[in-house]
């Protein structure tokens, strides 16, 4: 039975190897320390966190998220230490919360690796504090308790940490905000939240993590991994897209959640994201029902949502968030695996009496058996549900509508200017190495809530492939010139405005398609001359629309004022740019997404190095997307690196000019 602890209440511990799961509103930083018998932490190494998520007996996850799993091995802890405490954190320079108060309650849980929670604490009265000890695992005669803590920092980690008497409390809170920051930049934004009746029905609980989630194995036992199309919960319904004060607006990014806490107990339920839920209702199945004992036949657009365009987006996530948890159980499962050969190999090892011999050979055989079982079992799972994603990607891929569609689609080929503003955007194909063969449509939201940094910098491709600087400076502007091509064409005719900045003009060849369609606003800015006016227009574009929206005179804009969505492209930088052409760019990439202005940067990470650390900060703010495949980004359930490969017009295809040239002609109509 579960003890639900209040602030200073303690419990028994009978299990050595335990999952502490922590569920909140908002992303939030999870860190373990160790502690002697005061609770003193004695250096670094004593601490696991994002930066560093593993240490003798603990690991963490490796960024911030809304749901953590952190895996405890009292067994494996120094003899030294004495206290272990589950210390939480809301990241800094962010535009995030940044205090409790502002959040939900936090929920932190103890759990054996089976699910079932031993004890679990909701952390209340929270106010001004922006770090937080939530509990405490302690020793006491040889055997461990869980105590309920609750203390709360304002002065955040570094003073939470010095409380703790960790000599290098400043320096490690910043190294821990650095990697909490770099695991930010990388993560795909999740989905926005629903209300409180239309919140998420997936539940998380598995048998055990794989190593990105910081997880641990299961006990032992044959146990095969989960499946996640075990069933449906009842959830809620659709939620439409927050009105914002002006239609360049993004929404509020403190309001991003993730999925809700997990049950204790009980079957586990790995059903899709708002598939069923009380209002909007379903759509009915276009396809005839599955034979009893098989898999449903899957359906295009079989999420909720008050419309097919948001049931398809709904479940695009859903086969997201499934690929994401359905390999973590894989992993998780052939980790314990090994782990546990190798924990019986040692035990025969150790023995002097079975060590050589007969009986020493046997037993090795007999975990070399065993661990080639379990592999088995967590493959035959893993196909199972690679099998059903696979078919439903097969139906889903050929009903989406073409802001969500490949450019080899044939929805584009019958493409018409829309009307309305669709909700997202596709921007390329993500997918694991154990399910190569099927791509997840990388959506993002409409409008852009960040900017974009296309690294053209020369690099390896996930297929080990190697592309000099060249060739990636012009794939990469090749691939700008698509991305931007797509806002263009799923806009209203006049909704979108394309702003270029090319200073040596060695982006001809690759923006012509936009050049001779006459979709840009002005000819490429050339030169630091083209550089200073484009962004000082834009500058003060964005200090227009801030005054009017702050000041509550948004109807008094100047006549003629353009309101539409603005992009700015920028190539080769920094070629062309002063330090007050730097500053601008960094306004616009912070104050422009909320007015209207998005910035998409085509540069290399290495030649913009030179400005140092002014821009760090505009490094991290974009979503970095690379021209060739590459493994450098993290879903925002598990945190898996997930490889990217960018949505290109096929060689040799002429649909972009096609799609460019309808766009110039509605805007003539419009005009």
């Amino acid at each position: 039975m579960t003890a639900e602890l209040v602030r200073g209440q303690n419990h028994p511990l009978s299990q050595a190897r335990l999952e502490i799961r922590i569920s909140a509103g908002t992303p939030i930083v999870a860190v373990a320390a160790l502690g002697d018998e005061n609770g003193r932490i004695h250096g670094v190494e004593w601490v696991a966190h994002p930066g560093a998520p593993t240490q003798p007996g603990l690991e963490v996850s490796r960024q911030a998220a809304a749901d953590h799993r952190l895996a405890v091995d009292l067994d494996a802890v120094p003899e030294a230490v004495h206290r272990v405490s589950v210390l939480l954190a809301l990241p800094v320079g962010g535009t995030g919360p940044i205090r409790f108060g502002a959040v939900a309650a936090p929920f932190v849980a103890v759990t054996g690796l089976d699910g079932d929670e031993v004890a679990s604490y909701t952390i209340t009265g929270l106010e001004a504090e922006s770090a937080v000890v939530a509990l405490e695992l302690y020793r006491r005669h040889d055997a461990w308790k869980v105590r309920a803590v609750g203390q709360g920092y304002a002065g955040g980690l570094a003073e939470l940490l010095t409380d703790q008497g960790l000599p290098q409390a400043h320096q490690l809170a910043g190294t821990i905000n650095d990697a909490v920051a770099q695991g930010l930049a990388r993560s795909v934004q999740a989905p926005p939240p629903r209300t409180a009746d239309g919140d998420r029905s997936r539940q998380t609980a598995t048998p055990a993590l794989g190593p990105d989630q910081g997880g641990t194995a299961p006990q032992p036992g044959p146990v095969p991994p989960v499946s996640p199309y075990g069933g449906q919960t009842p959830g809620g319904p659709g939620q439409p897209a927050p009105q914002q004060p002006y239609p360049g607006a993004a929404p509020d990014s403190n309001a991003v959640t993730q999925p809700s806490a997990p049950t204790a107990g009980g079957s586990i339920d790995y059903s899709h994201p708002r598939r069923q839920n009380a209002a909007p209702p379903p759509p009915p199945p276009t396809a005839p029902p599955a034979a009893p004992g098989q898999p449903a036949r899957p359906v295009a657009g079989d999420a909720t949502g008050w419309s097919m365009e948001e049931r398809l987006y709904n479940q695009v996530w859903g086969m997201f968030e499934d690929l994401a948890r359905t390999t973590a159980a894989y992993r998780s499962a052939v980790d314990f695996a090994e782990s546990r050969m190798d924990k019986e190999l040692e035990q025969v090892l150790s023995d002097p009496r079975s060590r050589i011999g007969g009986q020493g050979d046997a037993a090795r055989e007999a975990a070399r058996a065993r661990h080639t079982q379990l592999v088995a079992q967590a493959r035959e799972a893993l196909d199972r549900d690679l099998t059903q994603l696979a078919a439903e990607a097969d139906v889903v891929e050929p009903a989406l509508p073409p802001a969500y569609a490949r450019w080899d689609n044939p929805a584009w080929h019958a493409y018409r200017v829309p009307m309305e503003i669709p909700m997202a955007l596709r921007l390329g194909d993500l997918h694991l190495p154990e399910a190569d063969r099927i791509r997840i449509p990388m959506l993002v939201r409409l409008p852009l809530e960040r900017g974009l940094w296309i690294d053209s910098g020369a690099a390896g491709s996930s297929d080990g492939s190697f592309t000099d600087a060249p060739t990636m400076s012009r794939l990469a502007m090749e691939t700008a010139v698509a991305h931007a091509a797509r806002l263009l064409a799923v806009y209203p005719a006049g909704e979108f405005t394309v702003h270029v900045i090319d200073p040596a003009g060695s982006g001809a060849q690759p923006l012509a398609p936009l050049v001779q369609t006459g979709v840009l606003a002005a000819p490429p800015a050339l030169g630091a001359a083209g550089v200073a006016d484009v962004l000082g227009r834009l500058t003060q574009r964005v200090d227009l629309v801030q005054m009017a929206i702050r000041g509550g005179a948004a109807d008094s804009l100047p006549p003629g004022f353009d309101t539409s969505q603005q992009l700015l492209i920028v190539n080769d930088f920094p070629h062309g740019f002063d330090d007050r052409a730097v500053n601008q760019l960094r306004y616009l990439a912070d104050e422009g997404p909320a007015f209207g202005v998005h910035l998409m940067m085509v540069a290399d990470r290495e030649e913009s190095s030179g400005y140092g650390p002014l821009l760090d900060p505009l490094w991290r703010s974009l979503l970095r997307l690379t021209p060739v495949a590459d493994d450098h980004l993290a879903d925002p359930w598990v945190g898996h690196a997930w490889t990217y490969e960018p949505s290109l017009v096929p060689p040799g295809s002429q649909v972009l000019q096609q799609v460019l040239a309808r766009v110039a002609a509605a805007r003539t109509t419009f005009m």
